[in-house]
């Protein structure tokens, strides 16, 4: 079954850190990414940009609404993630509790409802 691991984590607390904490958080997701591939549970998984990057888009009485930045003010930011294939979610549960992310912030595990055409 395929899961995502949503990783959130606090951006202000990353932009502040200090450049050796940074570098050790890169390595050890290298790491952590290179496991996942070699296990073959990896299938995709980036960072992504900053919220002050985001656009949101809403639907309101027919119209567009866009609005720059996300959609919610919140501790923690939706940083990257990872779509795994993963036995159960015990295994799922596993890798997440093993990125790096989890010992800084948050790390989501969803499990993808997969559609049948």
């Amino acid at each position: 079954m395929r899961y995502m691991l949503l990783i959130y984590g606090n951006e202000a607390g990353m932009a502040a850190a200090p450049t050796d904490a940074v570098t050790q958080m890169s390595s050890a997701y290298v790491s952590y990414t290179e496991a996942l591939k070699k296990s073959g549970a990896w299938l995709a998984g980036d960072r992504l940009k900053p919220t002050q990057s985001a656009t949101s888009v809403r639907m309101a009485d027919g119209k567009t609404n866009v609005l720059d930045g996300p959609y919610a003010d919140t501790k923690e930011q939706l940083a990257g993630f990872y779509i795994i294939e993963a036995e159960d979610v015990d295994a799922a549960i596993a890798w997440a509790a093993r990125c790096p992310g989890a010992s800084t912030g948050t790390v989501e595990v969803r499990p993808i409802w997969e559609l049948t055409m």
